[in-house]
């Protein structure tokens, strides 16, 4: 059987944060330890999702819609950086 490799996470805490983490371990019939990683680990995932994820509001919602539906035509700008990225690509060959 392979080896589980793992680290090890050290936090000092009060007493009464000990004790708090404990009652409430014990409550779910859990270790200490595996109360606490399942509790952190569900905080950083929440920290992630809350980073990582774009939440916009219903006006927003309907703008991006419509502009996927029926996009602006290109600006100028737009249209000159289209020619040169083809004319860059058509030398790469």
């Amino acid at each position: 059987m392979p080896a589980v490799s793992s680290a090890r996470l050290e936090a000092r805490i009060s007493p009464e944060l000990q004790q708090l983490l404990k009652r409430a371990a014990e409550i779910e019939g859990r270790t200490l330890t595996d109360f606490v990683v399942t509790a952190v680990q569900e905080a950083a995932q929440r920290a992630i999702e809350q980073a990582e994820v774009v939440r916009l509001s219903l006006e927003d919602q309907q703008r991006f819609a419509d502009a996927l539906l029926a996009p602006p035509a290109p600006s100028a700008a737009l249209q000159r950086a289209m020619v040169r990225h083809d004319k860059l690509l058509r030398s790469e060959e």
